[in-house]
């Protein structure tokens, strides 16, 4: 199988949205009027980001999620998006259920393929979304404030667990392990929350670091600290797991691809509203202050002496 029908037979496809798709030098993509485009990328690496034992058609899932984690953070409406995908060898057995488990997720949020590339070499897939959202209404990372709830969406630290008994650092029942590794191999991006929150939500960003490392972007962005209630925090591991690295699997665990946001405490109730039109949790787990850095208290407001450090790819 040649390289063009690779292409045409997993993932050429009509165009809908996009004014010309696949098939000419370059896409041509045309936002709605009022509208600013949104755009993001992301590389995922065999060895690096994902094991060579995963699922493809969770990986063809993975590689567009975590692109579209990106626009949620935004407040972003997904509208198109390339693929750059690097491949040892045009293996069927991978490309139908990879192509399968990209184009379902990318037919679930209306975000089509429009172009990219492909060749020989390790595997490698990166992906270029693109987005729109209103003029001036983009969330960004800049707009915290003090006096500022912080929240987060659906849970956390359940990859981390899966990850660390892969490592053979762990040991916990199949059930647990099961649940876990469908959180790493397959998050689910929360579009619908982050559009959900245009106006209401002060700052966001997506956790893909780890709780603390991305938080911490947004304060430094914004020139503000914030306090984490670790009672709260630790309420967001969905998997039943209670042991010693439960607290630093949440905070600093990574590839959680939810959403950290901040709104005034005025807010409650639209972000609670936000949530549910969502289908998706949210939790109050402190706020934002004055100062600089990341305090951790437990739950009588008293600080505590612990530090977790979140993913540096050169660290």
């Amino acid at each position: 199988m040649g390289e063009f029908e690779l292409i045409r037979r997993y993932f050429a496809r009509p165009s809908r949205r996009a004014a010309l798709g696949t098939g000419d030098d370059c896409a041509l993509l045309a936002p709605a009027p009022g509208m600013q485009l949104a755009v993001s990328s992301d590389m995922l690496v065999e060895g690096r980001h994902f094991l060579s034992t995963v699922d493809p058609a969770r990986l063809g899932h993975k590689a567009l999620a975590v692109n579209l984690s990106d626009l949620a953070a935004c407040g972003a409406a997904p509208l198109a998006f390339t693929l750059a995908l690097a491949l040892p060898r045009a293996d069927a057995a991978f490309l139908e259920p990879f192509s399968r488990g990209l184009l379902a997720l990318a037919d679930a949020h209306g975000c089509e393929l429009v172009g990219g590339d492909t060749t020989q070499g390790p595997l490698n897939i990166c992906i270029t979304v693109f987005g729109e959202v209103p003029a001036g209404q983009a969330l960004l990372r800049s707009g915290a404030r003090a006096g500022d709830d912080i929240w987060v969406s659906g849970t956390l630290g359940d990859a981390r667990l899966a990850l660390e008994v892969f490592r053979g650092q762990l040991s916990v029942p199949a059930d647990v392990f099961d649940a876990a590794r469908a959180r790493m191999e397959a998050p689910t991006p929360r579009v619908a929350l982050g559009v959900a929150l245009r106006g209401i939500a002060t700052s966001a960003i997506d956790i893909s670091d780890g709780l603390l490392g991305d938080l911490g972007h947004v304060l430094r962005a914004s020139g503000v600290g914030a306090g984490i209630e670790t009672p709260l925090a630790e309420a967001l591991m969905a998997a039943p797991y209670q042991g010693a690295r439960r607290l630093e699997f949440i905070l600093a665990g990574g590839d959680d691809y939810e959403l950290a946001f901040t709104a005034p405490p005025g807010r409650r109730e639209a972000v609670a509203q936000a949530a549910a039109l969502a289908g998706t949790a949210a939790t109050r787990i402190g706020s934002v202050h004055a100062g600089s850095g990341i305090r951790l208290m437990d739950g009588d407001g008293t600080v505590l002496d612990a530090r977790y450090a979140s993913f540096d790819h050169f660290a």
